[in-house]
């Protein structure tokens, strides 16, 4: 990859449409951890219950840090006000 294509690409992930994917991915995760915790407590399995809680929380972290990525780009953009 040229290093123009590259910038672009490690950009990307700082760019609106970059932002929004990652808080669908991100979503996409919470379901997995939502089905998570169903397991461990169908199982009544104490220790992948606490895994299912880590990871929530881990989802949660990454959620807000991606909205603050957002809020923080629409500051810079004139056009938002």
């Amino acid at each position: 990859m040229s290093d123009s294509k590259l910038e672009k690409a490690k950009g990307f992930k700082h760019s609106k449409p970059g932002l929004y994917l990652s808080i669908g991915t991100t979503l996409f995760g919470a379901l997995s951890v939502s089905k998570q915790v169903r397991r461990a407590r169908g199982e009544s399995d104490k220790l992948l219950l606490v895994d299912a809680v880590i990871s929530a929380a881990a989802v949660a972290t990454g959620v807000a840090l991606l909205l603050r990525e957002l809020k923080r780009l629409g500051d810079d953009d004139v056009l938002l006000g």
